[in-house]
């Protein structure tokens, strides 16, 4: 096979997808990791894909929010996995902010097992889930504001009910995760929203799978040594790992 008819295979794969990994790829194909490697280089260099760690992703700029539809249909095993072990670090009786996302969205399904929970969030299709549940036992509360592509709702009036609001964890999602630009999103307004509820948050756990390591959205969130856990998947990479158990409190790989 041709080194285009490849190169045109991987981006056929990303588009459908929504992104590949480099070791997929050498047992598909059959050549070598540096071949797909200077593959999925090539295709960086024209802007259709970007490499992250293990293989590349859709490309996409720092100012990109995919709704919140197409962001459900990616990585839905790892996100479960997540969504379990996450929700294994809330006792009965907490409080607990989450999030806007997909993944934290999962993570709302697996808290309905826990009992006598107060949480807050700023997230429709969360509190969606949370409701359908049916839990009496659980208190819900949902903070309002503008609405963003990913259904988070954020904004003035957000950060105003969050700055009143002590919470026990906060289980965050984020767009990306990257050693030097830390936990991130594309949304400004989200960004702020998303810093009060850090600010709010006793303990901050980011719930994230291995394909948002090495993207960066246009504004911080936080660093990495600002949140207390980063629950993600064993698809990280070693690198990845290393960056964050030197860097936050506890790293969960759940499987």
């Amino acid at each position: 096979m041709l080194a285009r008819q490849r190169q045109e295979l991987i981006l056929d794969e990303v588009r459908t997808t929504g992104g590949v990994r480099v070791s997929e790829l050498v047992e598909r194909l059959g050549v070598s990791d540096m071949t797909i490697r200077r593959d999925i280089e090539a295709l960086a260099g024209r802007g259709l894909v970007t490499r992250v760690h293990g293989g590349a992703t859709a490309a996409r700029s720092s100012v990109d929010e995919p709704g919140f539809a197409a962001k459900a249909v990616l990585h839905t095993a790892a996100k479960q996995a997540i969504a379990a072990a996450a929700a294994a670090l809330v006792e009965p009786g907490a409080s607990v902010a989450l999030s806007a996302g997909t993944t934290t969205h999962a993570v709302a399904s697996a808290l309905l097992g826990i009992p006598r929970l107060t949480i807050v969030t700023n997230s429709l299709r969360v509190a969606e889930v949370l409701h359908d549940g049916g839990r009496e036992d659980h208190t819900v509360v949902l903070i309002g504001g503008e609405r963003t592509p990913s259904d988070a709702l954020v904004g003035p009036v957000a950060v105003g009910a969050l700055r009143r609001l002590h919470v026990d964890w906060l289980l965050m999602g984020v767009h990306g995760m990257d050693a030097e630009a830390g936990f991130t999103t594309p949304n400004l307004a989200e960004a702020e929203t998303n810093r009060a509820l850090v600010a709010s948050a006793r303990r901050v756990a980011v719930v994230a799978d291995n394909s948002k390591w090495g993207v960066v959205g246009l504004s911080t969130i936080a660093m990495l040594g600002e949140v207390d856990v980063v629950v993600t998947d064993t698809g990280l990479d070693v690198e990845a790992r290393n960056a964050l158990e030197g860097s936050c409190e506890r790293l969960v790989l759940a499987a």
